[in-house]
């Protein structure tokens, strides 16, 4: 038998220069050494690009049939809402007279509190523009003295102007009108498509998903089905909660309106209940509007109490009854609520602003309910 004869390398003695390594930097065909950050930067860059055009394509395509897209909203919205009564009723009567009844008692009472609202404008109406007339001379008056001081003289020639200009352009208000009529014609369009659909959502939503799951290839089937219970249980819980607010917001309103004496009480309670749909930004609206009638029919004293009112409902919604929306849905930031209605406005006027929290809520659920669970965590609640 041979020994097999091992060299081993020379030691190489301290502060001796090491073996030459590859050479880099200034040598032509080599490429220089990138920075981690900035490779991190890239990286995370291509992905934001990708994110954005895939983002764009939807908004796009939202736009182009904003008209569907708006029906299966409000279908999904009237499918969260009665959802849970036809359960309740299917236990009772068959399945399909349990939809219908959900269906018709809910339109029974939204064209009730419609004709109530119709009913107090129309007998209010003559009061109110005498009540009007009035408080715009008591308001010009009140401008015309001290602290403002403003001439009486500007503000008689403001009011011929505008009286000029609405006789200049009555054509153009005409056509607005002409053309309003047609968005009512369209909303109603839509209305009953968003009814039609949300008849079938109600009786058999849960089987249409299952279809779809199955239609799907058998390896993203079970992440498919998660992310989708995720995103309706948190979209459930958006619209069970703002509903909520809207009409906490309202009842408080319509009460405080009524206490002060400010004429068409119901209805601004009404437009509060429809503003509290967009977050931090439609119910100061709403109540803007509501001291405007204070300040025209009962003095400046009365509209200071409204623009209170708007300061104590504010702190209400924000501090109180808004977090415990967001418990029943997905935590999100009030910055992010704010920035998501901003954005919703700029990109679809005030549907994108109703849609947009909604939208950002279940985006983050889904993306919750895909991530992977970490070290000592249960789908992201800990043990």
């Amino acid at each position: 038998m041979t020994r097999r004869l091992v060299t081993r390398p020379a030691r190489r003695p301290p502060g001796a220069p090491g073996p030459p390594g590859p050479r880099r930097g200034r040598w032509p065909g080599v490429d220089p050494p990138v920075s981690p950050l900035l490779r991190t930067a890239a990286a995370y860059a291509w992905r934001l690009l990708v994110v954005g055009a895939v983002a764009y394509a939807v908004f796009a395509a939202l736009g182009r049939f904003h008209e569907i897209a708006l029906a299966l909203f409000l279908g999904l919205v009237t499918a969260a809402m009665l959802r849970p009564a036809a359960d309740r009723l299917a236990r009772i009567v068959p399945r399909p007279l349990a939809v219908a009844l959900a269906l018709v008692v809910s339109a029974v009472l939204v064209l009730g509190a419609l004709a109530l609202v119709g009913e107090s404008v129309a007998n209010e109406w003559p009061s109110l523009v005498r009540e009007f007339r009035v408080g715009l001379d008591r308001i010009q008056a009140w401008l015309s003295g001290p602290p403002l001081r403003l001439d009486s003289h500007v503000l008689s020639d403001a009011q011929s102007k505008i009286g000029t200009y609405l006789s200049s352009h009555r054509s153009t208000l005409l056509s607005t009108a002409v053309s309003g009529a047609g968005r009512i014609v369209a909303v109603l369009t839509v209305t009953a498509l968003g009814l039609f659909c949300s008849v079938f959502f109600i009786h058999s939503g849960d089987r249409q998903w299952d279809w779809f799951c199955e239609q799907l290839p058998q390896g993203v089937r079970e992440r498919v089905g998660r992310a989708g219970k995720a995103a309706w249980r948190t979209f459930t819980g958006y619209t069970h909660g703002i509903v909520l607010v809207a009409a906490t917001n309202a009842i408080l309103v319509g009460i405080a309106l009524f206490a002060l004496g400010v004429p068409l009480a119901v209805p601004l309670a009404l437009l509060e209940f429809f503003a509290a749909f967009v977050p931090l930004i439609g119910s100061p609206v709403a109540l803007g509007v509501a001291a405007v009638v204070a300040l025209a029919a009962q003095g400046p004293l009365v509209a200071a109490l409204v623009v209170a009112l708007i300061v104590v409902i504010g702190q209400i919604e924000g501090h109180l009854l808004h977090p415990l929306v967001m418990s029943w849905a997905v935590r999100l930031h009030p910055m992010v609520v704010a920035l998501s209605v901003v954005a919703g406005a700029i990109a679809a006027g005030i549907v994108g602003a109703v849609v947009a929290v909604p939208l950002v809520s279940v985006a983050w659920s889904v993306r919750q309910s895909l991530r992977p669970p970490a070290r000592g965590e249960v789908r992201g609640r800990p043990r």
